[in-house]
C-alpha cells in the first residue's frame, strides 16, 4: 500500500535495541548503525522524538553505548537487568515501549517502530485504529513477524541493503539460527565486542553509528 510521507508529518520513532541488535549479529555478524536507521526511516520528515530501549548489566559497561546514542540525537530509557534465583536473567522493554508510543500517540502523525517483534502486532493495529497514525516499522525483514510487516503501514527492510545500516559488514550473510535469542537472556551489545574493527575508538560510538 502506498503511503504519504510529508516534510511537516511528526514522527515518533521508538527503537527495540535488543531486537535490532541481535538479528544484526545473527543474520550477519555485524552491528546496527542505528543513526543510519534514524535517518532512513525518518525520511526527511519532522522527529518529534527518537527513543531506544536499552539494558544495563551489573558491570555497566553500556555507559559509553548510551553517551554515543544521545549524542546523535536518540533519547534512551534504561532498565536494570533482573536476576532471579538460580541464576536466570530478565530484560524486557515491551510494556514500556508499547504505553510510550499509546502515550506519545495524539501528538504524532506517524509513529515509526524499530522491531521485527510479532508482539507488537496488536500495538500497531491499535495505533492505526484508535488514534488515526500511520505506522511504520524498519526491521530485519530475514528476521522479522510477518503479521508485524502485514500490520504496518509501510515496512522497511534492513536486509534489502544491509552495508547502508550495519557497521563492519563484510558482504557476506552468516546463517540463520533458528533460535533466536530473546532479550531475556540479558545478552548485553556492549558486551560482545570479539569482532569489533581494530583501532582505538569507542566500540560503543562504532556500534551507534556516531561519526
Amino acid at each position: 500500500m502506498a503511503i504519504i510521507k510529508h516534510k511537516s508529518q511528526r514522527v515518533g520513532i521508538f527503537i527495540d535495541t535488543q531486537n535490532l541488535y541481535h538479528s544484526a549479529k545473527n543474520l550477519y555478524k555485524s552491528r546496527v548503525n542505528f543513526g543510519q536507521v534514524v535517518k532512513e526511516a525518518l525520511a526527511g520528515r519532522t522527529l518529534i522524538r527518537a527513543v531506544a530501549y536499552v539494558i544495563r548489566t551489573e558491570s555497566e559497561d553500556e555507559k559509553g553505548f548510551f553517551e554515543a546514542l544521545n549524542k546523535i540525537g536518540i533519547e534512551t530509557k534504561v532498565k536494570d537487568i533482573r536476576i532471579f534465583a538460580g541464576g536466570a536473567k530478565k530484560a524486557d522493554w515491551d510494556i514500556g515501549m508499547a504505553i510510550d508510543t499509546i502515550a506519545m500517540a495524539q501528538k504524532l502523525d506517524t509513529i515509526i517502530l524499530a522491531t521485527g517483534d510479532g508482539d507488537f502486532v496488536p500495538l500497531v493495529e491499535y495505533l492505526r485504529y484508535t488514534h488515526g497514525c500511520q505506522v511504520e516499522v524498519i526491521a530485519f525483514g530475514k528476521s522479522a513477524s510477518g503479521q508485524l510487516r502485514e500490520a504496518a503501514d509501510d515496512f522497511i527492510d534492513i536486509c534489502e541493503n544491509p552495508r547502508a545500516y550495519l557497521i563492519g559488514y563484510g558482504g557476506r550473510q552468516a546463517r540463520w539460527i533458528n533460535a533466536f535469542p530473546s532479550s531475556e537472556n540479558g545478552d548485553s551489545p556492549e558486551k560482545d565486542t570479539a569482532d569489533s574493527p581494530s583501532g582505538d575508538e569507542d566500540p560503543a560510538i562504532r556500534m551507534s553509528g556516531e561519526n
